[in-house]
């Protein structure tokens, strides 16, 4: 089972940083935070885990079933 993806919101400073550097997952709303691209498929979880690690506020949160994981 692919990891599931949540933005928090509130954390999220629109940095770009996962708009920019995965394209196909993650975008801006028209408030300028990051949101899962609709229908985008889950690339692979290292991909997933990156693209976590990358993001300056920690507001890509990564979870394997109920568990999130520690990215950081």
């Amino acid at each position: 089972m692919p990891h599931r993806i949540l933005i928090d919101t509130d954390a999220c400073i629109s940095s770009g940083v996962c708009v920019a550097n995965t394209p196909q997952l993650f975008r801006f709303d028209d408030d300028e935070v990051a949101e899962l691209v609709p229908g985008a498929p889950v690339p692979p979880d290292g991909v997933v885990l990156d693209a976590a690690r990358a993001c300056p506020s920690g507001a890509i949160r990564v979870f394997d079933g109920p568990d999130e994981i520690d990215v950081g």
